[in-house]
C-alpha cells in the first residue's frame, strides 16, 4: 500500500498562450524536487503513490521529443531514473532540468517537450481518475475546441504526491 508523503514544496510556473500551445490560463504547472524515493522498485512505488491519490491510467516511458499537450486532462510525471532537460509551456516557455525523484504536475493545456535526456531516463505518467487524454501538438487545425476542453477539465480530488494536503490543491483551488 502506498503511503502519503508529507506535503513537499512545489515550484510554480505559469505560461501564456503562445498562439500554438494554449497552456492553461488559470492553473500553474507544479514541480516537486526530490519528492520520490528512487531506491528499489521506484516505478511501482510511484504508480502506487499516484494511484492511492486517484491518479492512474498511466504508463512508463519518457517524454516525447516534440511540443505537445493534453487539452482534456491534467498529467503527473514522476521521474524515476536519469535526468532530462524539458521545455515547458511551448517554444517560449521555461527550460528545466529534472532528475530522478522529481515530479511534474502539468495542468491541461500546458506544453511539454523533452530536449534531451540520459540513456536511462524513465518516467511514470498518470492522470486523475485514470483518464486517457488526447494528444495535441499545437497545430492550427487542433485549435478549435481546445480552449473549451481545457476550461472544462475539473480539478483533481487530490495531489498525486501528498494527497489531501498537497501543494496542488492549495495552488489550484486558489487559482481556479
Amino acid at each position: 500500500m502506498a503511503e502519503t508523503m508529507s506535503a513537499p514544496a512545489a515550484e510554480c510556473f505559469r505560461f501564456e498562450d503562445d498562439g500554438s500551445i494554449p497552456n492553461n490560463p488559470k492553473l500553474p504547472l507544479l514541480l516537486y524536487r526530490g519528492a520520490l524515493d528512487t531506491s528499489g522498485d521506484a516505478a511501482a512505488r510511484c504508480e502506487s503513490l499516484f494511484a492511492a491519490h486517484g491518479w492512474s491510467g498511466g504508463w512508463r516511458n519518457g517524454i516525447f521529443s516534440y511540443h505537445h499537450y493534453h487539452s482534456d486532462a491534467h498529467e503527473a510525471l514522476g521521474i524515476i531514473r536519469g535526468e532530462a532537460e524539458v521545455q515547458l509551456g511551448g517554444e517560449r516557455g521555461a527550460v528545466l532540468r529534472v532528475k530522478a525523484g522529481d515530479v511534474i504536475v502539468i495542468p491541461a493545456g500546458v506544453g511539454h517537450k523533452n530536449l534531451g535526456s540520459s540513456s536511462d531516463f524513465l518516467v511514470v505518467g498518470a492522470y486523475p481518475d485514470g483518464r486517457q487524454p488526447d494528444l495535441c501538438r499545437g497545430r492550427p487545425e487542433e485549435r478549435p475546441g481546445v480552449l473549451d476542453n481545457i476550461a472544462r477539465v475539473s480539478l483533481p480530488a487530490a495531489d498525486p504526491v501528498a494527497g489531501d494536503d498537497g501543494p496542488l490543491l492549495k495552488n489550484w483551488r486558489t487559482a481556479g
